[in-house]
């Protein structure tokens, strides 16, 4: 008996962790009949470019929600990541140089949120609550609420967010090894261990001697170098920096970890549902542009749709 009950509850497991890929295969079967033009290789394409961005800071974003926390900041610190780089290139630097001084600035930024949740003992919600509004005001103040302009004609820095390689977009490509890399560092290391761990339960991770403070700033440090690439690839696209970047970007991301099955209690969850989550946005949004549907009503049905993942959320922890 014990052995049945084990296999029904991993039967079980399986299709709760399928169920947001089986929603995904529905979604594009539905919008392929509705619009013949869905499934053709451009619109898979601007699909897959189109989310990358999003995507990058989801993933970032899964980190977090797994050890229980959450991260408001992550499109202000895109938008100041993006403005500073963008800064740095107009005023002639060497382009792989201050794309590196971004990423590290936007580790920084993130590590700042960890330093306030571990060592200040404030809530996550709360602390980068506050950082959100001190990152963007930052970002109005060096930008004097203008766009970054002028960026020079770097090959590399205009590959980076619209070119491609071997045919595939590169940003798709960035988010593809990307996903890899996080997928290893989450499943198959001692780091993502502790990260499911202290989201399973805080305390008894730190009374089995995981260094919780630690491990903590190194997830919001990394959600942070997560959230600057995507404003690379956002600034690169765009050949300009906006003050406004990023608005609303950590709602979908947190939308997209939901939708993949994370929960938002923490410890339990999984990054390849985060990418399925993404798609699932993504798609959402091509196929009822493609379809004719208003960007208004939009907002409701992608709105309807996280509420139904919070709810099936809900009901898997009851």
């Amino acid at each position: 008996m014990p052995l049945e009950v084990t296999k029904l509850s991993k039967s079980k497991d399986l299709i709760q962790k399928l169920g947001p890929l089986l929603g995904l295969l529905l979604i594009i079967i539905i919008i392929s009949i509705m619009s013949p033009s869905f499934l053709t290789a451009t619109n898979i394409f601007n699909v897959l470019r189109q989310v990358s961005v999003s995507a990058l800071i989801a993933f970032g974003m899964t980190f977090v929600i797994l050890t229980g926390g959450i991260d408001l900041s992550v499109g202000s610190t895109l938008a100041l990541t993006g403005a500073i780089s963008a800064g740095m290139l107009a005023s002639g630097m060497d382009p792989i140089l201050a794309m590196l001084i971004g990423l590290a600035l936007g580790a920084v930024l993130g590590a700042v949120n960890g330093v306030i949740i571990a060592k200040g003992k404030v809530a996550p919600f709360i602390a980068t609550l506050a950082t959100m509004t001190i990152y963007r005001g930052i970002t109005l103040v060096y930008t004097d609420g203008k766009p970054v302009s002028g960026l020079g004609d770097s090959m590399a820095f205009q590959m980076f967010g619209k070119g491609y390689f071997l045919g595939i977009p590169v940003p798709v490509i960035t988010m593809i090894v990307a996903f890899f890399v996080l997928y290893f560092i989450l499943r198959k290391t001692t780091f993502g261990r502790r990260v499911y761990a202290i989201g399973g339960n805080e305390e008894a991770s730190r009374l089995s001697g995981i260094n919780v403070d630690r491990v903590t700033i190194a997830v919001y440090s990394l959600t942070g170098m997560l959230a600057a690439l995507s404003a690379l690839i956002l600034t690169s696209r765009l050949n300009s920096a906006q003050p406004t970047a990023g608005e609303s970007y950590e709602l979908d991301a947190i939308a997209a970890v939901v939708l993949g099955g994370t929960s938002l209690t923490g410890g339990r969850g999984w990054i390849f549902g985060t990418l399925v989550g993404v798609l699932i946005i993504g798609v959402l949004n091509n196929g009822l542009n493609l379809i004719g549907v208003s960007s208004f009503f939009q907002q409701v049905v992608k709105g309807v749709v996280i509420l139904i993942a919070v709810l099936l959320d809900r009901k898997k922890t009851a």
